[in-house]
């Protein structure tokens, strides 16, 4: 009868990991009550990493050992992009927690992209946010230089979004 119950809780515990999975949780607790003094308290978490700002961090460094011939136009530029994007003087910061989204919907094209100029106060991506969907304006107008975070992405109060220069 243990073994049934086991198997009834490892089964339990992989469809919350799954429904985990299937709508981009990062965490589910549930209390499961047998009886009395037969309780299940089972948490499932994953850990979400904000690959985006990794993935392009690489990429800014490649011109940094290649500055030996165009030193005087990338130079400060190059300086600025190894280190923390946040401290960049173009970053738009997230205004909320929440997870971003580059296009209206799934399919559609993305609000913008790199080297589209952007006017002050269009919108340059989503957050949705305790399911509302939340616009988030161009602080000012420019071009945008780099997209720092991949469509469907957690992100934080302050996390920089894109940079505009």
């Amino acid at each position: 009868m243990s073994d049934s119950k086991h198997e009834s809780d490892v089964s339990f515990i992989k469809a919350l990991a799954e429904m985990l999975r299937s709508n981009d949780l990062t965490e589910i607790e549930v209390r499961r009550e047998y009886g009395e003094d037969d309780v299940l308290d089972v948490r499932v978490a994953r850990q979400m990493q904000s690959a985006p700002v990794m993935v392009q961090a690489p990429a800014a460094p490649a011109p940094a050992t290649a500055a030996a011939s165009p030193a005087p136009a990338s130079a400060a530029p190059a300086a600025a992009a190894p280190s923390d994007p946040a401290q960049h003087p173009g970053a738009v910061p997230s205004p909320m927690v929440g997870t971003a989204y580059l296009a209206a919907e799934p399919g559609k094209p993305n609000f913008v992209s790199v080297g589209d100029k952007v006017a002050e106060g269009q919108t340059i991506l989503i957050i949705e946010a305790m399911k509302t969907m939340n616009q988030i304006p161009a602080p000012r107008a420019g071009t945008i230089k780099r997209v720092l975070v991949d469509d469907g992405a957690p992100v934080e109060f302050g996390t920089p979004l894109v940079i505009i220069e």
